[in-house]
């Protein structure tokens, strides 16, 4: 059977699974439990991917540790503002049913130079050398 939600419910339920998921994170270290899913790109290659290091910088990151989550994952650290505007926009237009979007984050050119700046971020965090492995997750 399938249930439709309304608006409100929508945004309530929303709401409280990216609280429980921001609690989740606060309470638990991702470096030292073993309720978080590992990398199994790095446990196969034992090479970084564009999103290791992210589950330990959003641990730091709800404990505003800021400078800590760059040091894990500088990539997600520096795509929140675009992230966080995206899903506002996607809110604000499910919410007032209006279809606003900034025909910028459309256009092939961001799309091409952003999948292109994560490639990039994949590959140099992997190199052995200074100052390359400041890329590489680290501890805190």
């Amino acid at each position: 059977m399938l249930v439709a939600f309304n608006k409100t419910t929508t945004l309530v339920l929303t709401t409280i699974f990216f609280g429980i998921v921001l609690v989740i994170f606060y309470q638990y270290n991702p470096a030292e439990s073993a309720f978080f899913i590992p990398c199994p790109f790095h446990a196969l290659t034992d090479l970084h991917c564009p999103g290791c290091g992210s589950q330990r910088a959003l641990h730091q990151l709800v404990h505003l540790n800021i400078w800590g989550a760059f040091k894990y994952n500088s990539l997600l650290v520096l795509s929140i503002p675009i992230l966080m505007y995206s899903l506002v926009t996607k809110l604000h237009n499910y919410w007032y049913n209006t279809k606003y979007r900034v025909p910028f984050f459309y256009n092939n050119t961001f799309i091409y130079t952003y999948f292109g700046i994560v490639v990039l971020f994949w590959v140099l965090r992997n190199i052995p050398i200074e100052p390359f492995t400041y890329l590489a997750p680290t501890t805190v």
